[in-house]
């Protein structure tokens, strides 16, 4: 690897390991074996290449489930979207304590945002991207299927949900919602629903 790889990897260990605001420019040279001019040259600011570190284990994370992976297969022997729906946060649940520091991290994200405003603009602008991913993981189709409607309205919605129950688990994990929970919700959301359009009068 070359520096620029070196420094986004070395970047990501201190995210898990230290967070946003405890990750100095020293700590990630320490990591990544680098200069201290590296970071400038290669990214522009410790900032921006933390936003970047920050995506890419995200993005790792959600390679977790693809075509090819074990969890990818068992997605696939889902036979309904509501089925496949609890299957992935059957997984998500499952993994969580080995992806805990990632969402711890995605938690102090949202706290610091308001106050590290390159690492706000640049998280902005890698959102449609999760967005679209997320759709793909609960619907089981190719991203390049996802329009930037269904984005906008689906991907957004998961994200809401996923940032919502990892932060549940998070702070209360006996309490926390599981795989068939969620399924659960979501089936008596449906029934709900079809009740109202039948004209059974509206949904209180």
């Amino acid at each position: 690897m070359g520096h620029r790889e070196d420094l986004l990897e070395g970047a990501k260990r201190c995210l898990l390991e230290k967070g946003f605001a405890r990750t100095s420019a020293r700590d990630i040279v320490a990591a990544s074996g680098t200069a201290l001019a590296s970071i400038g040259y290669h990214y522009g600011s410790k900032d921006a290449l933390l936003v970047q570190a920050y995506v890419q284990a995200m993005q790792e994370w959600a390679d977790e489930f693809g075509p090819g992976t074990a969890i990818g297969a068992d997605l696939e022997s889902a036979s309904s979207t509501i089925e496949r729906f609890e299957l992935v946060w059957n997984r998500i649940v499952e993994i969580f304590p080995e992806r805990k520091p990632l969402w711890a991290l995605s938690v102090e994200v949202a706290v610091h945002a308001e106050n590290l405003p390159q690492m706000r603009e640049g998280l902005s602008r890698a959102q449609p991207f999760g967005w679209s991913a997320l759709v793909a993981l609960f619907h089981g189709v190719d991203e390049s299927e996802v329009d930037e409607q269904m984005a906008d309205t689906l991907g957004r919605f998961y994200a809401a949900l996923l940032n919502g129950v990892m932060s549940l688990w998070l702070f209360s994990p006996e309490t926390a919602p599981s795989g068939r929970d969620l399924a659960e919700a979501m089936r008596a959301i449906l029934v709900l629903h079809q009740g109202a359009a039948a004209g059974s009068g509206p949904v209180a």
